[in-house]
């Protein structure tokens, strides 16, 4: 892999040679690599294919969160969340001690890990949020809760430069990797004032399935807005919000 330099940048292919675009910039590789059906049939790739099947199994079940927690992500998450997420889900694969390599899955794998994964680095929960919250996830009823006692937002929200406002939220997801299908509810405060004293006791709550058999992702965020002749806007396009995994409940 090379970085294209000049004025002039390319994009397509020449030759052996691929230009293209990415977050990094312009790049350039050439082109090649093993023959696909060699890949799939000859025993010399059968950890190829065993990798490749579990990383295949750690992106759907990364795309299946993402989809089930859209709602709150389209506010909060940074531009290499599909990445990361991909790569701690294959990591919980890895922790499956049930299922042969290859055949190894989110499910038999200890999901607690996913617990404190934050969806947007630029805007981290666990440096923008320090008034004391409790969380919980009753499996029995379904209800996952959020109680946070009154704070000074000033003292206790670290916000970026120009926010007047903020709003906290909170969503429950049910998730069904082998089926590819979830659930999910979300709750979240009024829009309220930044600057107050103290705000009043907060207290969120959604329900999802009770007594399920399938995993459960409990998410808290921050989200920042800025009023502008009475009408609020989302901060900076949300570039600081915040969302991360608080609760990982599995039956």
């Amino acid at each position: 892999m090379a970085r294209q330099s000049g004025i002039i940048k390319l994009k397509g292919t020449i030759g052996d040679i691929s230009f293209y675009k990415t977050t990094d910039g312009h790049l350039a590789r050439e082109k090649g690599g093993v023959d696909a059906n060699r890949i799939a049939n000859d025993p010399a790739f059968i950890r190829t294919r065993e990798n490749g099947s579990e990383f295949g199994r750690a992106g759907k079940g990364g795309k299946l969160l993402r989809n089930a927690l859209r709602v709150l992500m389209q506010n909060a998450s940074d531009k290499r969340v599909t990445s990361r997420l991909t790569k701690d889900l294959l990591y919980i694969i890895k922790t499956d001690g049930v299922n042969e390599r290859g055949l190894r899955t989110l499910v038999d794998g200890d999901l607690n890990l996913l617990s404190g994964f934050e969806f947007n680095l630029n805007g981290k929960l666990g440096t923008t949020l320090f008034a004391p919250y409790v969380n919980a996830f009753d499996r029995v009823s379904g209800d996952a809760t959020l109680d946070l006692a009154p704070f000074s937002p000033i003292l206790r929200i670290a916000a970026p430069s120009g926010t007047t406002h903020y709003k906290i939220v909170m969503g429950a997801s049910e998730l069904d990797f082998e089926n590819e299908v979830s659930t999910f509810e979300s709750d979240a405060t009024a829009i309220l004032p930044y600057t107050v004293a103290d705000t009043l006791a907060i207290a969120l709550s959604v329900t999802v399935t009770a007594n399920s058999l399938l995993p459960v992702v409990q998410v808290v965020g921050v989200e920042f807005y800025q009023e502008v002749n009475g009408q609020m806007y989302t901060l900076k396009n949300g570039a600081y919000n915040a969302l991360a995994v608080v609760t990982v409940d599995t039956p």
